[in-house]
């Protein structure tokens, strides 16, 4: 009877292992596919969607929105 008990124990570490190491790659595979679709803003998308507002941006302008964006990572 305790050998069973032991060998429950052991099956149920593995699982518990296993299915830790699937879920990683499957979350990071969905992480990149997720990133490739709404990627992160960068300089351009700033410049974008101020000439959208009717304004020219400055360099300065567009490096202190996007060290404000950082900054809040």
């Amino acid at each position: 009877m305790t050998i069973g008990i032991v060998w429950f124990i052991v099956w149920l570490v593995l699982a518990l292992v296993a299915g830790g190491v699937i879920g990683f790659f499957l979350a990071r595979v969905w992480f990149k596919n997720y990133l490739k679709k709404n990627p992160p803003v960068n300089e351009q998308m700033i410049r974008e969607m101020m000439r959208q507002m009717g304004r020219t941006p400055s360099e300065k302008q567009v490096r202190q929105i996007l060290a404000s964006m950082n900054q809040y990572k």
